[in-house]
């Protein structure tokens, strides 16, 4: 008795791609590629490409050598950028706000692909149309070269730039789709969408423009290089944390939805913190340029963490389980305010050992290393107040993320009007530096003055660590509010 084993065909390479891509990826791609918008804008912009060319070529004819290259490249890149920095972005913010608006999310997350890989889907289909946009153009700009006046180095670094820049732009529109869920929040966030596109447009060929005049020359500075790199990190770090945030806000609260937002916001700060090391050493050990890393970075863990601090309350069990108190990435208000707590106070802390280490050997350095501990000190102290505040009328209303977030913003403001009103009710001047102790700006800046005729800070360090133990009793204050009121969520 013979048996008959039947073999299967390997799948071939055109298959196994058609696994592995998104379903997504397709079904924008081919949707969009219908449209009459992307068809009317890719004629438009091969049709002002093909006049341009024309235009070069009568120029070049009859005023026979000149350098030109530059002129008709930025004109070549203004056809491009328009597609890129505001049509692409914008469609990909609508795309995602039209799913919504319709209610056909709910249809897209039965697929069983998630937030993540539907999002991923959506960014990277609006990309693959850039793609198609920047093949036509690709060989006006190419053809610039010839007309002298540009070189392939500096045509290489605008299109990296414009790629990043056109990336970001996405991610951002992507990101702006799920912030509101009402019609007027929707509206709102429309013309705000609308505005930022704008802006970035401007800033998308600006750059380009300084880039084509002035490439060659730029090159041979040194930081030239630096600007170019650090640039790149901002734009693609802050996209794949836009991306996640995105990502978080469109995930189920049953689910780990803040591991990725903050693992991307930890590597983040991670690699930013390699940048500066770098930069301080390139710079000669310069103190400033520590001091400059510690303002910047806490004003930006401070913005970051506005939403960290803001979030809600209520795991799943299965999540609850293997919760554990060093578990910082784990959903929850409580622990999102000890990482951001823990990462400004490192990051200050790092700034301040690169200042300490420093070879400046100026007067002024102690009051440029108090500032680093005070940028630190108010964001913290306000987060922590935000929450106590929120916290007092035992209303779940007030300790809403949205709610929180409007108190911050507004003890931060009062913090920073009512003291100098404070202290000219008074006879004192606006900028005293004990009045406005706990002012978030105008603290901050007497904590970087210098007396030079004493030789001293003008705010002295009993000051400094007045003000970092009012933050640190606050913040253990908040803490164990928001472990109450978690412990009481999870009993209910």
């Amino acid at each position: 008795m013979s048996e008959h084993v039947e073999t299967v065909a390997p799948a071939t390479l055109s298959e196994r791609l058609g696994d592995r891509i998104n379903p997504l990826v397709v079904k924008e791609i081919r949707q969009g590629l219908r449209t009459r918008v992307f068809w009317v804008c890719f004629g438009l912009m091969l049709l002002a490409c093909v006049l341009l060319s024309l235009m070069a070529y009568a120029d070049v004819k009859d005023g026979g050598y000149r350098a030109r290259g530059n002129t008709y490249f930025f004109a070549y890149f203004v056809c491009l950028g328009l597609v890129h920095f505001f049509v692409i972005p914008y469609s990909a913010y609508r795309s995602l706000a039209r799913e919504r608006e319709d209610e056909t999310w709910v249809l897209l997350a039965l697929t069983g692909l998630g937030p993540r890989r539907i999002l991923r889907g959506k960014v990277t289909s609006f990309l693959a149309q850039a793609a198609l946009y920047a093949s036509a153009v690709g060989p006006f700009l190419l053809f610039s070269y010839y007309l002298n006046g540009i070189d392939l180095p500096t045509i290489l670094i605008v299109l990296v730039l414009g790629a990043a820049w056109l990336v970001f732009l996405t991610v951002l529109g992507v990101c702006a789709a799920t912030l509101a869920d009402g019609r007027l929040g929707r509206a709102f966030v429309h013309f705000l969408v609308l505005g930022m596109l704008a802006g970035g447009v401007a800033q998308g060929l600006g750059g380009a423009f300084a880039l084509g005049e002035g490439g060659s020359r730029l090159m041979r500075e040194k930081e030239f290089f630096y600007v170019i790199g650090i640039a790149l990190w901002l734009m693609l770090s802050y996209g794949w944390l836009l991306f996640e945030a995105a990502a978080a806000r469109l995930s189920l609260v049953t689910e780990d939805y803040s591991r990725g937002p903050r693992r991307a916001l930890v590597v983040q700060v991670l690699v930013s913190a390699g940048v500066v090391a770098a930069l301080w050493w390139s710079q000669g050990q310069n103190r400033e340029v520590a001091t400059a890393a510690g303002v910047v970075g806490c004003l930006h863990l401070t913005l970051s963490g506005l939403f960290v601090i803001s979030d809600v309350d209520g795991q799943a069990r299965a999540l609850r389980a293997t919760t554990r108190a060093w578990s910082l990435f784990r959903p929850g208000a409580v622990r999102g305010f000890r990482l951001m707590v823990l990462m400004i106070a490192g990051w200050s802390f790092f700034c301040a050992v690169l200042g300490w280490n420093s070879d400046d050997t100026r007067n002024n350095w102690r009051s440029l290393t108090y500032v680093i501990f005070a940028a630190a000190a108010y964001p913290i102290l306000y987060f922590a107040v935000a929450i106590l505040v929120g916290r007092m009328p035992r209303s779940d209303r007030m300790s809403s993320p949205a709610a929180v977030r409007v108190l911050f913003v507004s003890l931060a403001g009062l913090g920073s009007v009512l003291p100098p009103l404070l202290a000219l009710l008074v006879d004192e001047k606006a900028d005293n530096g004990l009045i406005n102790l706990l002012n978030p700006i105008v603290g901050l800046v007497a904590f970087g003055q210098h007396e030079y005729s004493k030789d001293e800070p003008k705010m002295t360090v009993e000051l400094l660590y007045f003000l970092c133990g009012v933050a640190a009793l606050a913040a253990f204050a908040a803490d164990r509010t928001l472990v109450e009121r978690e412990q009481r969520v999870h009993a209910s």
